[in-house]
């Protein structure tokens, strides 16, 4: 054999070898399940058998391995992984509220606004939600409800004290009627924390502006405090056992025993909570738009707000990006995915085009009938904005565990409580 023959029987070998290597490589890549992470043990059902349907729908070799956090669990495990780079996810299902958390410096996850735009999630997404996970001009994530707020109310306690929906329209109506219950010592409402930032931004402001400014209207958020803690000083809202409409106790102490007429929640609140903690409640919950405030000249604002909400984004170090987008893509614009996701008991979709679903549109047995899905699309148009901002989260949980329960009980003024906060969130 010549030598040159042999020089290229050798080559030969060598590229059938390398070719070979990374063919092996490309299998074991594709192998590995992509890996999910969820801020929810009970969505980590639905996404078991979203990825069942994405095999049947899209790619029948497609695995996943999903794992479920708690809410507040969620942050800790993915910051450990992103520092140590050891089995961080590919995807992440993060509320809106901790979302904040990761833009004080490189954010770590992939930047998704030319792909949504390729797919026209930029026209079919609610704006105001697409630009949850945004920030700096920059989207992260696709959002995965409406998260619209809406008050849930008890039909049979409406009936009992000769109250109508229509009667409580506007907030200052609202109040008038809370103030009649008390004397008979019925109060109207359970407060919360998350409160103080669904009503400022149904009046239209927030916790932080666009330039980062914390309180931007001073004036609004100190007279949101202010009408909060009223509510609780004339009884008409009481404060749940652990001050929270969210702990299980709430439902089993307040709501089983009558105490309160009506409860604020965005849509998962009552698809999720009141179904899986009041199930003896069922067709005696219903649905209202929020009262609306009046402006100085007697035009009523939007009837609804927005609270929380979960999202999906891609780990920026993910080594499946592209995987990682088509089962996002595809949970966020499937029609049986939005449906599940709404009937057993989730959420609502913020993908417009899924309202088009006669399934979603339909009559709700659990609460007294109505259609919920009708209802929420209708106020959808209202729905404000949330401002995103590092410090969102700090803001968040300071108030809820520093200042609710101090302005409740008049230990501390509505303008104390935001000139320290200003004072504390402009420390760092």
């Amino acid at each position: 054999m010549s030598a040159m023959n042999r020089m290229l029987k050798t080559g030969l070998t060598c590229v059938s070898s390398i070719s070979l290597f990374f063919f092996t490589l490309s299998l074991s890549v594709q192998a590995e399940p992509l890996q999910i992470w969820i801020s929810s043990f009970q969505d980590k059902v639905y996404y078991e058998s979203m990825v069942k349907l994405y095999r049947e729908k899209v790619d029948s070799d497609f695995e996943a391995q999903i794992k479920a956090y708690g809410f507040r669990e969620m942050p800790d495990k993915l910051t450990v992984a992103i520092k140590t780079g050891v089995n961080p996810p590919d995807i992440v299902q993060l509320d809106e509220v901790l979302f904040g958390t990761y833009l004080a410096g490189e954010v770590p996850f992939v930047e998704l606004s030319d792909r949504i735009k390729k797919v026209n999630l930029d026209k079919d997404i609610l704006p105001q939600r697409l630009k949850l996970f945004a920030y700096k001009g920059k989207t992260y994530g696709l959002p995965q409800s409406l998260s619209a707020i809406v008050l849930y109310y008890r039909t049979d306690l409406f009936e009992k004290f000769h109250l109508a929906p229509w009667q409580i329209n506007t907030w200052a109506s609202f109040v008038r009627k809370g103030r009649e219950l008390a004397a008979e010592g019925q109060a109207m409402i359970a407060l919360d924390p998350t409160y103080f930032g669904i009503l400022l931004r149904q009046k239209g402001s927030d916790l932080f502006d666009e330039s980062g400014k914390i309180f931007p209207n001073e004036k609004a958020a100190v007279e949101t405090l202010k009408w909060l803690h009223e509510l609780h000083r004339d009884q008409i809202g009481i404060l749940p056992e652990r001050a929270s409409i969210f702990d299980p106790v709430f439902f089993n102490s307040t709501v089983a025993y009558g105490e309160i007429l009506c409860v604020m929640g965005a849509d998962w609140y009552g698809l999720d909570m009141l179904q899986q903690f009041t199930p003896d409640l069922k067709g005696k919950w219903g649905v209202m738009p929020l009262p609306a405030w009046v402006d100085e000249n007697g035009n009523p604002g939007p009837r609804t707000s927005t609270f929380a909400g979960q999202g999906l984004l891609i780990y920026h170090k993910s080594k499946r990006v592209e995987d990682s987008w088509k089962f996002m893509e595809f949970v966020i614009t499937d029609p049986d995915a939005n449906a599940k996701r709404f009937l057993d008991g989730n959420s609502f979709p913020a993908y417009q085009p899924a309202w088009k679903d006669e399934r979603l549109m339909k009559s709700f047995p659990f609460f007294n009938n109505q259609p919920l899905g009708k209802i929420l699309a209708e106020l959808a148009p209202q729905l404000p904005e949330v401002v995103m901002h590092p410090k969102r989260p700090e803001a968040v949980f300071l108030f809820q565990e520093s200042f609710f329960s101090s302005l409740m009980y008049g230990q501390m003024t509505p303008r104390e409580v935001i000139s320290e906060m200003k004072k504390q969130l402009g420390r760092h």
